[in-house]
């Protein structure tokens, strides 16, 4: 009786690396929806997110002031 092995590869997926700065669950939610889809318009964050837009702007403006986020009129992305 002979054995076959089989061998199985599992796809590696690039998973986007958060900055080490960033400590708050929210900010590396935003981070990482931003990081995946591009760029976002603060109602896009909400309805992907689930999140209020008082609490985005906030965290937009951090992400903003920290140079790891750019707005280009409506719309932010990643720098």
């Amino acid at each position: 009786m002979q054995s076959t092995t089989h061998s199985r590869t599992t796809p590696t997926l690039d998973a986007p690396s958060i900055p080490s700065e960033l400590e708050s669950p929210r900010a590396k939610l935003v981070y990482l929806f931003l990081s995946t889809h591009g760029e976002a318009t603060v109602s896009e964050l909400q309805s992907g997110l689930s999140m209020k837009k008082i609490s985005l702007y906030s965290i937009l403006s951090t992400l903003c002031e920290r140079g790891l986020i750019d707005q280009d009129a409506e719309a932010y992305a990643l720098c």
